[in-house]
Order: structure tokens, then C-alpha cells, then sequence
């Protein structure tokens, strides 16, 4: 569907990096233009034009290093043929490093390159005979020295059925058989923050939203009526908890289907997510949707201005994504999506994640947030190395939640947190310092200290207090101790799909046996390489014995590994039937969304 071009430029992102930029950026001024070429999809190549006006002498760009997710991933290796133009005539190019190239010359330059992408969503770029999404970071050069400057972005003569959204807003130029996509942006932090789907789609505007919310859907494992309705409730018990929309258009973009990925990235006016069928799609969108106020609006001062460069690093990714998992679970079971047994299992399931996890006896909520960067390394991400801070900041979110409603009758809620915050810093224009501003908003909104609990918990690794806590929810915690079976190694497949050791624990059963790290398993057991091993363990029991062949210097090998024996805590959280009144009325405010002063009116 075509419609007005919409120049919801998200102007208090721009407002944040405007004091810092303007110290680096030129006395030139006007719109840098970028165009984007889909010809010959199946090649996944995308062709692109960069030109910039008023340059004198030379002009330096750059390739962001990140983009979507904390990982520096270097974009700029996908770059190939950099050239530049002065007029008509060649300029020099000279590059500065692995991202950065300097061109000199005068008047408008013109640079053009091609950059390969065929990775799935949201989290990257594709193109290919299907479709086109586009994360624009990651295929378009900026200039560091002009990021205020206005840009547009033009993809002209795409394939004859394909339409294009963004969250920016697309309108379509035709002028006899050519036919052009035309974006345009406040500057290259908004193009930036703007993904494109182009290609088939289908698309449909969730009815009863003003401002207007649009779903734009490429794939095939889904049905219309359910996708609506769970947006619908999503939508509607978020705008009605943060007071309003702060956007003037908001678009879903959904790859929904097999290879869709999964997972989801927030922007200013848009989501990009990617599921295997519409089931998963509930927990992500009431995730995405929060991200509207809390990280993209509600905004540590860590986090801006945006250094595409480096690692930005920020100490308060417990709250920006912790706790929009806490509202993310909240908002399920308040619309009605999840019942509250659902609700339980999942808080179970988070404190099960973090308890059987080693690192959470040294990584602080802070700590994780800040090592956020090294989630790229496979070693970092096993559980005696991290915790994650999605999990142990939205436990930290259902704890202070209910502290509060404790501390003040249930008249005051992390709720209140949230709309103080977007009242006081998003509305603004401010940013707030990490950890310290939610402390001081938690103790305005509970009239009481929690330095003590910030202390503990969040700067410190202190065990969390969850019986204490959850018993004035009238909420109770419950263990179970399971034993399960171990391979006592680890594996991973190789470019030609071949199951390959990776680590084996130090004087374990498969160790004693001789496995090594290297080896490449044949055989299993007398059959085939099960393509997941976790799950063919799961079958098992401690002490059976895994007949394998590997295959280790040109040589086969057999070997007999017996399966060695953990055991595995798991919580769960249940209502507890002696509860106070006072327990049940917080209890039901977790649940509902209401307080002890709304439920008496």
C-alpha cells in the first residue's frame, strides 16, 4: 500500500546527539543522498550510490562497526569496489582502515560500492529473489563529520510486484515504466533506525489505533486473525499504561515462517521481528512494542550520542532490557494472552535460568550489562561465564515492583516508575545516568530508600531475596531437584555440516575414554549423527553408555563414553494459600495492573 510520506524522524534520539555532534560536524549543510540498487537480487548484492554535496577538498565515510545488536561486527567486510566520482571525473579513494575511507576532491562527490548481505532478520540485511530487508547502518556508509545533515534514501526500478515499508515512511514515485522508493530523513541516526522490507508482502492496519499502527507480513506460517487479535491486546494495554503513543506512525515488520530466525529489534517507530510461526510471536512483539518508551525514548545517557566506531558501553541494559522483559511478561498476562499459570511458570523459568547458572555468584546486573559486548563469543555465553542481564533484570523488575507495592500499600507501583521516567526524561528530551536515576525515581514513586537493595543487588552479587519477597506478593518459591544425564563434552557443526568436538570436561567419563577436542563424530551409536545431541540426550539416563566413531588425523577411531550424572535445581512459583489480604490485593496488582487506590474507585 502507498501513503504520504511520513517524517516521523525521531526527533528526541536526534535531540540526544545534537550537543556532541555539533562540536564535530561541518559548516556544510544539505541533504546526502543515498541510492539503492535491487537489480540482479539472486546475487545478493546491493548497489549502492552515496552522494554528498558541498565538499571542500575531501570528505571522509565510514562503515558502522555495530548495529542491532552490542556486537562489533564489522559491516565494512562486506564491502566490495569503492569508487568515487568529483563531477565526472574519478576522485581518489584512500582507505583509512577496515572501516573507514577518506576521498578527496571538491563540489558533490559521488561514492558507489556494492555490499553483499543474504543473512535473515531482524538482527541483519537480505537480498535475495524473495525479498529485500534492509537495516540501513549495515549497508550504507555515513559521514562522521555530517551525521546532522538531512538524508534521503531512493531505491529506483525495483522488481515490477514488489512494494517497500519502513517505520520512516516509504512513498513511491512513477513517472511511465520507471518506478522509484523514496525515504527521506532528519539525518542519518533516523535513516539508521528505520528498517525497509521490500518485496511481497502483505499488509493491514490494526483497526481502533490513532495514531495509525500498521503489520506488514513476509512469510507463510500464519494466520491473519490471530496475529491481529494479539497485536491488538499488546498494542492497546501498553498505550493505555504509558498514558499514549509517542509516535505519529508505528509499523510491525514480520518474517514469519521457516528461516525466519527468531527474535525481534526495537526502532523508533518500528519493529523488525522474526519467528517460525505465529505462536512465538506474542512474546516478542509485547517485548518490542515497550521498547517504544523504555531504551528508545527512556534512554541511559551511556548510550548517547551513538558511536558507530566502537563498543558503547552502558551499565543499565538490566533496566532497558531487563525490565522491558519484566513489562513483556506483564503485559501477556494483564491482556489476557497468558493465564496467570503462565505467568508463574515463566518467573519460575527465569529464576531457574539464573540459579543454574555459576557466573551469577560474581556477575552483578551491572556487570552483565556492561560485558554485553562479549555475547559474540560462544565461550563467554556458557554458564559458569555470564549471566544474562535480560533475566536477571527482569527478575530485578518483578522484585522491585512488588517492594514497592509493599512499601506503600499497593497504591504505587513500578508502573509509576516507568511513567515518572517517561514524563521526566523521555517527554524532555533528557537522558537519565544509568542505574542511579531509576534508584532515585524507584525512591520518589515508594517515598523510601532503596539504596540498600540497588546496593545488594544491582551494583552487587548478593543471592536475590526471592522467598522474602515473593511471600508479600503471596507468592511462594518452589524447588525440585532433578538428576539428568551428561555427555561430558561439547559439539558444534562445521562448515560442511560435520558434528565436531569442541571442549571436553577435564577428567569426565568422555575424557577417560579418550575423546579429544578435534575430533569429528562418524557414528553414533551405530547409526547416524543425531543433528541436535542435546535432545537425543534427553532420552538418556546417567550411566548409559554412547558408542561413537570419530574421526581424528586421517584415522577412525571407536570409542565407548558413559554418560556421566548432574543434577539440576529447578523453581518454580506458586500462590500461596495462607497469604495476607494485603499479599493477595499486591498479588492481584502484579497480575492486573491495579492498585489498592484503583481497585476502591
Amino acid at each position: 500500500m502507498t501513503f504520504p510520506l511520513v517524517l516521523n524522524t525521531f526527533r528526541v534520539r536526534a535531540f540526544f546527539s545534537l550537543f556532541v555532534l555539533l562540536g564535530f560536524c561541518s559548516s556544510s549543510s544539505g541533504t546526502i543522498r543515498y541510492e539503492v540498487s535491487l537489480a540482479h537480487p539472486e546475487q545478493h548484492l546491493f548497489h549502492v550510490t552515496m552522494t554528498i554535496p558541498d565538499v571542500t577538498g575531501e570528505v571522509v565515510v565510514q562503515m558502522p562497526a555495530w548495529n542491532a545488536l552490542y556486537q562489533i561486527r564489522d559491516f565494512s567486510h562486506h564491502v566490495q569496489q569503492v569508487e568515487a566520482f568529483a563531477g565526472s571525473e574519478m576522485a581518489p579513494v584512500e582507505k583509512l582502515d577496515k572501516q573507514t575511507w577518506r576521498v578527496r576532491g571538491s563540489g558533490t562527490i559521488r561514492i558507489q560500492y556494492a555490499i553483499y548481505w543474504d543473512e535473515v532478520g531482524p538482527f541483519a540485511s537480505q537480498l535475495n529473489s524473495e525479498h529485500a530487508f534492509i537495516n540501513p547502518a549495515m549497508i550504507l556508509m555515513c559521514a562522521p563529520g555530517r551525521r546532522l545533515e538531512n538524508v534521503s534514501l531512493s531505491i529506483p526500478n525495483p522488481p515490477e510486484d514488489w512494494r517497500a515499508e519502513s517505520g520512516a515512511g516509504v512513498s513511491f514515485e512513477s513517472m511511465g515504466r520507471a518506478r522509484n522508493f523514496f525515504i527521506e530523513a532528519a539525518n542519518y541516526d533516523a535513516l539508521s533506525d528505520a528498517p525497509i522490507e521490500v518485496g511481497k508482502f502483505e499488509e493491514f492496519q490494526l483497526t481502533g489505533f490513532k495514531p495509525e499502527i500498521w503489520v506488514v507480513i513476509h512469510g507463510d506460517n500464519w494466520k491473519r486473525k490471530k496475529v491481529e487479535e494479539d497485536l491488538k491486546r499488546i498494542c492497546q494495554y501498553e498505550l493505555k499504561l504509558m498514558e499514549g503513543a509517542p509516535f505519529e506512525r508505528y509499523t510491525f515488520i514480520l518474517h514469519i515462517g521457516k528461516g525466519a530466525g527468531g527474535g525481534g529489534m526495537e526502532h523508533a517507530d518500528s519493529t523488525a521481528i522474526g519467528v517460525p510461526s505465529d505462536d512465538f510471536l506474542p512474546g516478542v512483539a509485547a517485548h518490542e512494542f515497550f521498547h517504544l518508551w523504555n531504551v528508545k525514548r527512556i534512554r541511559p545517557a551511556s548510550l548517547e550520542p551513538v558511536d558507530y566506531s566502537r563498543e558503547q558501553y552502558t551499565r543499565a541494559l538490566w533496566f532497558a532490557e531487563g525490565v522491558t522483559n519484566t513489562y513483556g511478561a506483564y503485559t501477556l498476562v494483564r491482556s489476557g494472552i497468558w493465564n496467570k499459570e503462565q505467568f508463574y511458570a515463566d518467573l519460575g523459568g527465569q529464576i531457574t535460568e539464573l540459579e543454574n547458572r555459576p557466573a551469577n555468584r560474581w556477575q552483578s546486573a551491572e556487570q552483565s550489562s556492561l560485558d554485553a559486548w562479549l555475547e559474540k563469543y560462544p565461550f563467554y555465553n556458557e554458564p559458569e561465564y555470564s549471566v544474562s542481564y535480560y533475566t536477571k533484570g527482569q527478575v530485578l523488575g518483578d522484585l522491585l515492583d512488588i517492594l514497592i507495592r509493599d512499601r506503600t500499600e499497593n497504591q504505587k507501583t513500578l508502573d509509576d516508575v516507568l511513567r515518572a521516567m517517561n514524563t521526566e526524561f523521555a517527554k524532555q528530551g533528557r537522558t537519565y545516568r544509568d542505574s542511579l536515576d531509576v534508584r532515585l525515581t524507584v525512591e520518589k514513586i515508594a517515598g523510601s530508600s532503596f539504596e540498600e537493595f540497588f546496593g545488594k543487588y544491582v551494583v552487587g552479587i548478593e543471592p536475590f531475596p526471592y522467598e522474602q519477597v515473593l511471600a508479600l506478593a503471596g507468592l511462594e518459591l518452589r524447588i525440585m531437584v532433578q538428576q539428568r544425564p551428561t555427555l561430558g563434552f561439547t559439539t558444534a557443526h562445521d562448515a560442511n555440516g560435520d558434528l565436531v568436538v569442541q571442549s571436553v570436561v577435564a577428567d569426565g567419563p568422555a575424557a577417560q575414554a579418550g575423546l579429544r577436542p578435534g575430533d569429528i563424530v562418524l557414528v553414533w551409536n551405530g547409526g547416524e549423527v543425531p543433528r541436535r545431541p542435546d535432545r537425543w540426550l534427553r532420552e538418556q539416563r546417567p550411566g548409559d553408555q554412547l558408542k561413537l566413531w570419530v574421526g581424528r588425523e586421517e584415522k577412525k577411531v571407536p570409542l565407548e563414553v558413559r554418560l556421566g550424572e548432574s543434577k539440576e535445581t529447578f523453581y518454580g512459583v506458586a500462590e500461596d494459600a495462607r497469604a495476607s489480604e494485603k499479599a493477595r490485593h499486591i498479588r492481584d496488582g502484579l497480575l492486573h495492573g491495579v492498585t489498592r487506590a484503583a481497585a476502591v474507585h
